[in-house]
């Protein structure tokens, strides 16, 4: 038992899967050893990459972020300054409180960071100042705005002041220099004397209100120029000339004695010195605004500085960023390295035991041995079953060896069966060959008695037209007698006009009437019996000699005479012939006995193909709104005559459009075509170097089309003797 099991052990250890599963655990311990340090490599990485990631790339995005959002502060408070109306305060401050939500919520951020405290302590203090200051600023701007009304009140008042002394003074001086110079006082009083309106008093009176408007003026002109003042320093310098001002005015308007209008004159000086006057004459408020304007200037420098140490913190945030980030780069870089290194030594014992595998095992063991019954393999491919396969080992390959040699003997068997029943297979083809040789020899040798049938009965049918045609013309002859004899009775009748009564003479007339028209009838009936006993003959004869004829004649003589023999076949069939000639066509250089056979066999198909669609319909009970109609039409062309052939039959089915010039094929029962009649027609028109063309719809119509050239064309012997096939398609 145990040498047994000894004994298989060795075998299993000599087998191929067992070698095979060696190598491959030893490859797969590799390529898990490789994983491993990749593994550890990776995990080392990741460690070092979140350690950026959430520390050190998040404390660099908050310091960019708020250094962004406090320059967006610093530039906003300057807007708050400058803004024109509330409506535009509000909007800036809309912004500046987004701007200062984000800003707070990146300081949240960052103080959740593990950051220096004293740094954050002082970017926390720079930023509350910047908010403090643009806070401020937001609370003075509506004062800015009462400010800036209340002067433009003031500058509206000093215009209407102005304008009011302008309407008082102007016309006091005019009326006072009149008064001085001509003595009148009021229009319509008598002038004055003049030693009492040119006296010294009231010389001194003009003087004091010229110098009360002067003065007025400029006491304006200091209030107009304080409004525009930008400087406090020059805004004391106007107030005092202001003041100063004021006291001459005050000398003048109580020098200048009663005048026109004096009592609102000094209503309106009380308005002028009290806007340049007071808490809140125009100087004050000036001053004020001036002053908050400063105070505005001092919270943006300030803006400006805390902005400065903000960005310097931040700076000194980032940098301490970068360093931890830069650390972090270097320790992933020096795991990178010790893996690669790890990595390298694993790929080369890799590559090591891969290639003794290669080398010591598959090539020795599997593919040499592997080639040999490959080669085995193609050599029986190529039929070589005579040779045995050697049989070496004790592994699978040997055991492949010897399912093939077993496969060898049995294909061997089955080369022999395969070749039985290949011969019987060909055995089987030559019988069905024969047998269908022998159906088409049937069908050749029915064409072929039908063929000689139809030449005997032209044969006969000739003969019969030439005996036929004696009596016929003894007819014709007879019939022309006898009207002549009816002419001559009538003159006798003339002659003996006494002899017989009225009743007689009467009864006479109607018979001679009677026998003029039924020898007229005879006559006409005879010579269309003439006429085709005539083309019977014509068509029994051979093909004839090149000669002009009457194309059309020698179409409608035809059509007429397949129509007559379609009538002949079926006493019941009908037909519409209709005839479309052009007289332009005239004669041509063409075979008449030839190609009265090519319009007798193309009418005769139509007259066909429409007598079967009208006996379909009358068993169908539809042939009451059908007609069988075949019209024949032709025309000069640039280069020939083209004559087309239409019907209003059932068409050709598409599947054998090609096939009906083939000699042989027809769609008719065998006793009623041998399907030669299309196959000749081809010949026969391109012969005359012409051409066959069919349009045909199923179920509707079919028109045939003939092609001729306008002058003889030469062609060879050969041409005729060629493949029947035309390049047009067929008819029925």
């Amino acid at each position: 038992m145990l040498r047994d099991r000894l004994r298989a052990l060795a075998e299993y250890a000599l087998r191929i899967s067992t070698q095979m599963y060696v190598a491959i655990g030893v490859l797969v311990s590799l390529t898990v050893a490789a994983i491993v340090v990749s593994w550890l490599s990776f995990n080392s990485i990741e460690g070092t990459q979140d350690r950026v990631n959430t520390e050190s790339l998040p404390r660099i995005v908050s310091a960019f972020r708020i250094t962004e959002l406090s320059s967006q502060l610093v530039a906003a408070a300057p807007r708050l300054t400058v803004a024109a109306t509330p409506a535009e305060l509000n909007a800036v401050s809309a912004e500046i409180v987004a701007t200062q939500e984000d800003f707070r919520g990146e300081l949240q951020r960052l103080e959740q960071q593990d950051i220096d405290a004293g740094l954050f302590v002082a970017i926390r203090s720079n930023s509350r100042q910047l908010e403090s200051n643009i806070a401020q600023i937001e609370v003075e701007m509506p004062t800015s705005f009462a400010l800036d009304v209340e002067i433009e009140a003031l500058r509206v008042q000093l215009a209407e002041i102005s304008r009011k002394l302008d309407q008082i003074l102007l016309p006091a001086l005019d009326e006072q220099l009149f008064y001085l110079m001509t003595g009148y006082r009021q229009i319509g009083e008598p002038p004055v004397p003049r030693e009492r309106h040119f006296t010294e008093a009231e010389i001194i009176r003009y003087r004091h209100l010229l110098a009360l408007q002067a003065d007025t003026a400029i006491a304006t002109q200091l209030l107009s120029s304080a409004f525009g003042v930008s400087n406090a320093a020059l805004l004391e310098p106007l107030q005092e000339s202001f003041e100063s001002v004021t006291d001459r005015i005050e000398i003048s308007a109580g020098a200048i004695g009663l005048i026109a209008q004096r009592a609102y004159l000094v209503s309106v000086l009380a308005d002028l010195l009290e806007l340049g006057a007071g808490d809140e004459s125009g100087f004050s408020l000036v001053s004020r605004q001036l002053a908050l304007a400063e105070r505005q200037r001092g919270l943006l420098t300030q803006n400006r500085e805390q902005a400065a140490e903000l960005a310097a913190g931040v700076q000194e945030l980032i940098s301490t960023a970068q360093a931890d980030a830069d650390e972090a780069t270097a320790a992933s870089t020096d795991a990178i390295g010790t893996s690669r290194i790890l990595l390298l030594v694993i790929a080369g014992i890799s590559v090591v035991v891969g290639l003794s595998i290669i080398l010591g095992f598959v090539s020795r063991v599997l593919l040499r041995r592997l080639n040999q019954l490959s080669n085995r393999m193609r050599r029986m491919a190529d039929g070589d079953l005579e040779e045995e396969v050697v049989i070496s080992g004790r592994d699978e390959v040997s055991e492949m060896a010897h399912a093939l040699e077993v496969f060898r003997r049995h294909a061997l068997e089955v080369q022999r069966l395969n070749l039985v029943e290949k011969l019987a297979e060909e055995l089987g083809d030559k019988n069905s060959e024969l047998e269908q040789v022998l159906d088409e020899l049937h069908k050749a040798q029915d064409q072929i008695v039908m063929r000689e049938k139809l030449a005997a009965l032209g044969e006969v049918t000739a003969g019969v037209a030439h005996e036929i045609r004696n009596p016929l013309n003894f007819v014709k002859n007879f019939s022309e007698v006898s009207a002549e004899l009816v002419e001559e009775l009538e003159e006798v009748l003339e002659e003996a006009e006494g002899t017989l009564s009225d009743e007689q003479r009467g009864l006479i007339s109607d018979i001679a009437a009677d026998l003029t028209e039924n020898l007229e009838r005879i006559g006409s009936h005879g010579a269309r019996a003439n006429t085709i006993v005539h083309d019977m003959l014509m068509m029994s004869r051979e093909t004839g000699e090149w000669r002009l004829a009457d194309l059309n004649s020698l179409i409608e003589e035809h059509a007429k005479l397949a129509f007559h023999s379609a009538r002949a076949v079926d006493p019941d069939f009908q037909l519409n012939l209709e005839f479309d000639l052009d007289p332009e066509v005239g004669e041509l250089e063409v075979l008449p006995q030839d190609l009265g056979r090519v319009f007798i066999n193309m009418v005769g198909n139509s007259c066909h193909a429409t007598d079967e669609k009208r006996k379909r319909l009358v068993e169908a009970g539809e042939a009451s709104s059908y007609m069988p109609t075949v019209r024949t039409t032709s025309a000069r062309t640039a280069d020939g005559v083209e004559i087309r052939i239409h019907d209003n039959g059932d068409g050709i089915p598409p599947e054998v459009v090609d096939k009906i010039f083939n000699p042989f094929f027809t769609t008719k029962p065998t006793d009623q075509g041998t399907g030669l009649g299309l196959a000749i027609t081809n010949d026969i028109v391109r012969e005359h170097g012409g051409t066959i063309g069919v349009d045909t719809a199923p179920g509707e119509f079919t028109e045939m089309t003939i092609s001729l050239p306008a002058t003889r064309a030469e062609v060879p012997a050969e041409a005729t003797a060629a493949d029947p096939d035309g390049d047009a398609p067929g008819t029925e």
